[in-house]
Order: C-alpha cells, then structure tokens, then sequence
C-alpha cells in the first residue's frame, strides 16, 4: 500500500489559484537541446510545399512507432574509437561527408542571459549569514539518529538484522536482568504484535462489513465496464477495419499517385542534376577545344561560369570535390598561356619582313588575346610588348647593316665583326644609302606598331563601352521590375547557356540566351536539362571534328556582350573604366616610345659613323642631304605618331654643330688666304657674280644652280651693278658674297642651325673687316704682299668693298629673321655691330683721304709766299694734286661721296690757307698782296671746279680772311 501510495503523484494545489481546484503536477518538460547538425546531402532535396505532408504526417490507420535518435544501432563515439583501426585519417569527417563539414562551436542562446558570478552576489552574502548560524547550532546541538532518515537510505531492507533491530528498538525491552528477561521481553512484544494484529483485523472485517454493499457493487461496476471495454473493442476493431478499406480505396491510391508524381519530379530534377553534372564534367575537354582555336574569352567564361554552377547549382556533390580547385589551376594555366602567347604573337608580329606583309598578322588571335589578358586584368601585357619592340628595333638595324655589308666586297665580315666598324669603313654614299635604308624600315616598323595598337585600342574601347553598358544596366536593374524579365534572370539563363549551348563556341551562347529572353521570357528548369542534354552531345561532336577555324568571327561579336556579365562572378572583375582609360593612354604612350626607340637606334647609328669625324669632313651638298633625311625622317614620324621626337634632332643638331664649326673655319680660313694674297686693285666682275647680284636683287637669297660650261661666253665686266650703282671691287669681296650665300644657303637646307650660322657669319663679316683694315689702314699689305705704299687708290677701293658688303649687311639680317624664333632675335644684334663697325671703318678711310691731302696742304702752303710770278708754284702743286686724288677716287667712289670727300678736303686747304695768310700778316684790304692771292685762289677755284662732278661744289673762299674786328 505504501508503494502504490508513494507511486502515484500527490494532489497538490495549484499556487495561483482562488477557487481550491486540485490539479496534478505535470513533470517537468525536457530542456531543448540544440539540433544536431545534419550531413550535407551530396544531391541537396529541391525544396516543395507538399512533400511533408504526404511522407512526415502520422497515419491513423498504421500502427507503429515513431523512429528517434534512441533507433539507430551504431553510435558515432563507437565507430571512431573502433579499436580495430589502426590510425585514424586525418581528413574522415570531409572525406566522408563533403568538403562543406566544418566543426562549428556552439553559438550560445540569444534568449538566455549571460550569467556572471556577480549575479549570486547578493544571494551569497545573504546565505553566508544563515550558514553561519546554521554551523553554529550544528555545533552546540549535535543532530541525534533520526529514524525516519534510515527509511530513505537506498540501502534501506528488512531483511537486514541490523536495519529491523534499528526500526523496531529492542532496547525498550532490554534490561538488566539478563537472558531470561530478554525472552519475557520477547514473547511480551510478541504478544502486543499479536494483540495489534487482531485489532487491525477486526477493524478491516468490521470496515468490509460496513461498506460491503459498495464493495460487491463495484465489483458488479467493474464487470459492467469490461463488458463494455469489449463491445467499444469491437467497435473500434469494426471501425478500423472500415477505415482501412476506406484508406486502401479512397486514400491509397491517390497519394499513391501523389508519392509517384512527387518521385518523377524528384526523378526529372535528379535527372537534369546528372545531366548538368555531365555538362560540367565536359568542361575540361571543351576549354581545351576552345584553347586550341585561341578563344581564351570563351574557356575563361566556361570556367567562370562552371564554378559558379558547382557553387550554386551542384554544391556537396562528392565527385565534384576537386574539381573546383582543378578549375582554379586550369585558369592560372590559362593566364600563363596567353601571357606567353602574347609574348610569342609580338615576338613574331615584330619581326617578321617589313615589306612583304604590311597588314596585321592574326588580327583574330590578337583580339582573342586582348580580351583575354583584360578579362584576367593582366594589365602589364603592354610592357611584354615595349620590350619585344625594343629588342626588334635593335635587330632591324642589325639586318639593314648585314644585308649591305654584303653587297661591298671591301669589309670582310669575318675579320670585322662590329657594326660600327663596318658602317665607317663604308663610303659615304654607301652609308647615306644605309641610313635611308634604315629610315624606311623603321616607318614600316613604326606603321606596323601602330597598327596592332590600333587593334588593341578597339578592342580596349569595345570593352569600355561595354562596361559603360553594364553598369547603365545595373543601374536599370535597380529600378522594380518584373523578375523573369529583369538582368537577373537573363543573367542565369546566360550562366546556363554557356554550360548547355550546342555549338562549338561558348560566347555565342549569350546572343541565343538573349534572344531566347526577349521571346519566350527566362526558361525554366526542364529547358535547362534539355539544354544539358544538347551540350553535352555537342561536346562529343566538337572533340570529334576538332575544328579550329569555323566560327571565329562568331566569337567576335558575342565577345562585347559576354563581357556584360563578367564582374557577376566576383572572382575576377573586369577593370574599372578608369583603368581602361589609362590602357588606352599607355597605347598612346607606347607609340611615342617606339618612335623614340626607333630615333635612338638611329642616333646610334649616326654616332658611330661619327665616330671618326667623317661627317665633320662631308661636304655641304653631302651635309645638306643627311640633314634633309633626317629631317624627313622625322617629319615621317611625327605625323605617324604624333609625338617631336628629340634624340635624332638633337644628334643631327651635335653633328651639324661640328659641321658648322669645320664649315666656318674653311670659309674664314679661305678668306683669310684671300685677304694676305690681295693687292687691293680693281678687279673684273665676271658674268657669274653679276647674275649672281642680280638674283639677291631679286630676292632670292640662295647659291644659284650651276651652270653647264659654255653655254653662255659672257665677257667680264669692269663693274658690279647692284641696284644701279657701280662698285668697283676687287676679287676678295666677290668671293666673300659668294661665301655668305654660302651660310645662307646652309640656313635654307640646315633651319636647325640658323643661330650657329649667325654667329658664324657674324664672325667672319668682322674678321673680313677687321683683317681688310689691318691690311689697308695700317699698312700690312705693304709687308704681306709686297706693296710699295698704300695709295688713296687703295683706299677708296677698299672703301667701296666695305659699302657693298654694308649694303649686303640688311638683306643677310632679314634672311635669317626669317629662320629664326622669336624668342631667338636677340642674336640679330650682332649684326647691328657689325654695321656699326663698318661704318666705322669707312669713316676712318674717309678721313685717311683727307688727312692725306691735309698733309700736303701742310706741307706746300707752310712754304707758300704772296709773291709773283702768279699762279703761284705752291697753288699748281696743290692744284695737281687734287687732279690726281679726283683721277683716283672718281671711277671708284660715286659722285656724292666724292663731293663730300672734296668738301671736306677744301675745308682743310682753307684752315691751312688761312693760318698762312694769318703768319705772312696778308688781309683783304685791297692791297698788292691782296690782290696775288686772290689770283691763286682763283686758279685753285678754276682747277677745282673743272674736275668732274665737282661744277656745282661750293667751295666759299672767302673764309680764308680773318674777319675785320
């Protein structure tokens, strides 16, 4: 009774509740624990609406018992402690279940609070009190043996003499008197247990007689409710048999039906599954189908979009586990392989013969590449191909001097080794032929480099607008759409198409995708497993033809529209527009390179025949034609690159400054010859020079073209007509007009020189003037040539070869005005000294003239006496000798400046005449001396005046009289 008692639970009442209502205590509900993480399935369930319904729902017509965990048979801790295996391997869990199992920690509860030690805080400071007291009064009152307490010890049993004797204490019974008074104890006890048992049964007896009649009725009761236990058994064997047929007629069959369905569904999906799976295990063999046609676009959006499908499409397949990382190798593959490529398309795009195939080679291929290294954002490609057009520039030089030094059987090739050697023990002609040979070949080097940048350029744009495309697209996408005509969807279908498409070549697959959009809308699931089966047939049709070159310009134009859904991958992002930009200015910066690379190895070779000084040593017809080659050269290659390339300019401008240098010193030292040998006469103007005035008369400051001898026999003239006037010259000053037109021809051929020519010319117009004025004014002609005295008629020789070289001085300072810069006129002003110079020093002729004649007035009318015979001895010298000074100054000296010498002349007569008259004491009084003066100046006035172009001169006599005070 106490068990059945102590079984069942207590009523207690509830700890709320107003109305006494007694209520069962329920137990306590478990804690829920955490689920246990289920293993990746390798062919993860689509999900659906009904499918838990038909297989998870309970059934109340079968009777069974839901499985749990407490079913299985093999636990995990047992199958890997299994003793029998000798080493656990390392990889088990992923190799078993996926590469997706991962041991994850327990994340904690979101519910549940963090509790820390300071949350008992104020429940331990309260109970540390209570235990105090509680030890406390442990201490004082010890606790005595409580016998209720051995009734809940486990070891509680009856049977256990030590555990009755301590239920039942004998030693009320027990006492001094021994043994006999233990067993009088005994039957004592005895007889009271007796005693208690007959009372509890007379009791029950008398209980069971009081309530017999509701003991027999429940009996009655009991009976009553077994019978109907049965009939309601009945009843429900009855129902449940009815319902079972119900359930094998009505329910049975169709969700057998359903469950069929359920599985062909789950059949078809399964089945587009393998499929799919079999499109993705073709990958490989189709990428490397597409490599061999070069189509890099197409494997790396074939490998792209593999990878994203096993992400998405196939994720926990365990056949599959490596291949991801497979992919990932086969695309650095891929990188490495169009890097090398690039670099052997280049290597033989630069090298191949200049003349015979002008086009771009491969044009396709390199297109492919291009798309291929941007795709990858390899964006260093272009420093593959400066070095390569370096190195093919070095080697163009190399074959031009090879294929020439072949056909000059002077250089032995085997003894001479070096090219610059060999290119100055060329002639000059042969090594002019050379340079313009190696000027042609570097504008078709440059014609080709700029056409594959060309090519390079379109296909950077196509990808930049495509880009600019694909982000208006994003932007469109953000808008609110209908799902199944967003990019979203064209993006999967595009994802797809390039898994299932039939043809040889993936990026075509987009343009049918798009198509398909715009028709029919995003296909569903069954067009994908159709669309695998078709890819998968066509993989094995493409191995088996192999054909490389159909369809290549397909590949093109679905290569911009492809590159729309590039950056959805996230693996490798297309480059930023900003990054395009500066691709194409570094196509841009490329060109000038070349074109730089290009004038560099031309200086080289420049340098090297310059080496020797040979180029110092051409002559100006050679020297002009180098200069004029370069200069075309480069004119070539500016407007082919658009870039002033400086190298070659600034090594022409080196050699023409040496040039300049060695030209000059020819002409000064020529002039010089000149100059030491002239004897300062008159000389003949030969038809030549006239014609050659006469075309500087006409503007044309140039050496005129020379002229086959004998046709044209044309005496030599007495005179050079320049501009009407006559200048009597001598035969210095002929070649000196001749040695100008000289510089300013090489200005007209060499511009770049023009400042260096200036100051050239500057310095021989001095010299000239500075060595004719050493040579006449002070005498060093009279030990240079041998000349017995410098004679007036020298000097107005030499005076009249400055005029004409004065008169030249403008027409040279206007010519090179016009060759120069702006910012560059400055050195004009050495020509202003110059004429300043001359000047000069046709004044000091001027007065030498005049000091010669003063001299003589000096001398004669120092000695003079009024005295007669009339004209005087004194005034017939003089007048004489102004007859000779007018005979030798008059064809020589036009008629003003010969009038203004005379005057001048005159003027020193009369000071002399005067200062004469002031000492001998004669004045104008009227007086016989008077009057004999009078008559010598007259007949000085009369001689004078009878000189040619000196009638009308006013020699005013008069101020030879001392003005009366």
């Amino acid at each position: 009774m106490a068990s059945s008692s102590s079984s069942s639970p207590l009523p207690r009442r509830a700890g709320g509740g107003r109305d006494g209502v007694h209520l069962k205590e329920r137990g306590l509900s478990p804690l829920r624990s955490r689920g246990i993480r289920s293993l990746p399935d390798v062919c993860p369930k689509e999900p659906t609406g009904e499918g838990r319904g038909l297989h998870n729902g309970p059934s109340v017509v079968a009777e069974h018992d839901r499985w749990t965990v407490y079913s299985s048979k093999v636990n995990l801790p047992a199958a890997l402690n299994d003793p029998r295996l000798a080493k656990r391997e390392s990889d088990f869990f992923t190799k078993t279940w996926g590469l997706d199992f991962t041991e994850m920690e327990v994340m904690p509860s979101f519910h549940l609070p963090n509790i820390s030690r300071e949350h008992f805080g104020p429940y331990s400071q309260e109970m540390t009190q209570r235990e105090r007291i509680h030890e406390r009064c442990k201490t004082i009152c010890p606790n005595k043996d409580d016998v209720d307490a051995i009734f809940m010890r486990p070891e509680f049993a009856l049977e256990d003499p030590a555990t009755f004797n301590t239920v039942l204490p004998w030693s009320h019974f027990h006492g001094a008197g021994g043994k006999s008074r233990d067993v009088a104890s005994s039957k004592l006890l005895q007889e009271k247990l007796s005693h208690y048992l007959d009372v509890v049964e007379v009791s029950i007896a008398r209980q069971i007689s009081l309530r017999s009649e509701a003991f027999f009725h429940a009996m009655s009761s009991q009976h009553e409710l077994q019978d109907r236990l049965q009939e309601t058994q009945q009843a429900v064997a009855v129902l449940r048999s009815r319902t079972a047929a119900m359930d094998r007629v009505m329910c049975q069959g169709p969700l057998r039906a359903l469950r069929i369905a359920l599985t062909r569904n789950n059949c078809v999906k399964l089945h587009n599954k393998l499929k799919l799976m079999a499109a993705v295990h073709q990958t490989q063999p189709t990428v490397q189908l597409l490599l061999s046609t070069s189509e890099f676009v197409g494997a790396l959006e074939l490998i792209a979009t593999t990878k994203e499908v096993l992400q998405q499409e196939l994720q926990g397949i365990h056949s599959f586990r490596h291949l991801g990382s497979q992919l990932c190798e086969l695309e650095k593959l891929i990188d490495k392989m169009m890097v090398e490529d690039f670099s052997m398309y280049a290597r033989s795009d630069l090298n191949r013969n200049l003349k015979e195939e002008p086009q771009v080679l491969e044009k396709e291929r390199l297109e492919s590449l291009v798309f291929g290294l941007l795709r990858q954002r390899k964006l260093d490609f272009l420093d593959i191909y400066s070095d390569e057009m370096i190195a093919a520039a070095k080697a163009i030089v190399y074959q031009c001097v090879a294929e020439r030094v072949v056909h000059i059987e002077e250089i032995d090739t085997e003894v001479i080794f070096k090219l610059a050697d060999q290119m100055r023990l060329m002639t000059f002609p042969q090594w002019f032929e050379l340079l313009e040979n190696i000027f042609e070949s570097f504008l078709l080097f440059l014609q080709r480099i700029k056409d594959t940048l060309d090519v390079i350029r379109n296909v950077v744009l196509q990808v930049l607008s495509s880009s600019h495309k694909n982000r208006l697209l994003a932007e469109t996408s953000s808008a609110p759409m209908d799902v199944s005509q967003g990019p979203v969807a064209l993006q999967g279908e595009a994802e797809l198409a390039y898994l299932t498409h039939e043809g040889l070549f993936i990026s075509d697959a987009l343009n049918e995708a798009q198509q398909q959009q715009q028709e029919s809308g995003v296909a569903g699931q069954d067009q994908r497993s159709a669309a695998g089966s078709r890819f998968q047939q066509n993989r094995t049709e493409a191995a088996a033809e192999g054909d490389s070159s159909s369809g290549i310009s397909e590949v093109s134009a679905g290569r911009e529209h492809s590159f729309m859904y590039v950056s959805h991958s996230g693996e490798n992002p297309m480059p930023t527009e900003m990054e395009l930009n500066r691709i194409i200015n570094n196509l841009q910066e490329l060109l000038y390179v070349a074109s730089d690379v290009s004038h560099d190895r031309c200086v080289k070779v420049l340098t090297a025949r310059a080496k020797d000084g040979s180029l110092e040593r051409l002559s100006s017809a050679e020297f002009v034609s180098l200069s004029q080659a370069v200069e075309g050269f480069v004119r070539d290659t500016e407007d082919l690159c658009g870039r002033r390339s400086v190298s070659l300019r600034g090594a022409l401008q080196s050699q023409a400054n040496r040039f300049v240098n060695r030209f000059h010193e020819e002409r000064k030292t020529k002039l010089s010859l000149l100059l030491d040998n002239e004897r300062w006469k008159q000389a003949d103007v030969p038809a030549e020079f006239q014609d050659l005035v006469n075309s500087i008369a006409d503007g044309k400051i140039s050496l005129p073209e020379r002229k086959v001898s004998g046709t044209e026999d044309r005496k030599p003239a007495d005179f050079l007509l320049v501009n009407g006037q006559k200048y009597a010259v001598v035969g210095t000053v002929l070649l000196l007009i001749r040695i100008f037109l000289e510089y300013c021809q090489c200005v007209n051929d060499i511009p770049s020189i023009a400042t260096d020519m200036l100051t050239r010319l500057s310095d021989l117009l001095k010299h000239f003037n500075s060595r004719s004025c050493q040579l006449v004014l002070g005498a060093g002609a009279l030990q240079v040539v041998g000349l017995k005295t410098i004679t007036t008629k020298n000097l107005a020789l030499a005076s009249r070869c400055l005029q004409l070289v004065v008169h030249y001085i403008p027409i040279i300072r206007a010519h090179f005005e016009t060759k120069l810069q702006p910012k560059q006129f400055s050195v004009l002003r050495h020509f202003d000294h110059i004429m300043k110079d001359y000047n000069d020093h046709i004044a000091e002729i001027s007065a030498k003239l005049v000091a010669i004649m003063d001299s003589l007035f000096e001398k004669f009318l120092s000695k003079y006496e009024v005295k007669a015979p009339m004209p005087s001895a004194c005034f017939r010298n003089i007048c004489k000798q102004m007859a000779k000074m007018h005979e030798a100054i008059f064809e020589l000296l036009p008629e003003e400046q010969t009038q203004m010498l005379f005057l001048r002349i005159n003027a020193c007569f009369k000071m002399h005449l005067k200062r004469q008259l002031a000492r001998l004491g004669v004045s104008n009084d009227g007086g016989p001396q008077h009057g004999l003066v009078v008559v010598d100046v007259a007949f000085y006035t009369e001689n004078i005046l009878a000189l040619k172009s000196l009638e009308r001169l006013d020699l005013n006599m008069a101020e030879i009289w001392e003005q009366k005070r």
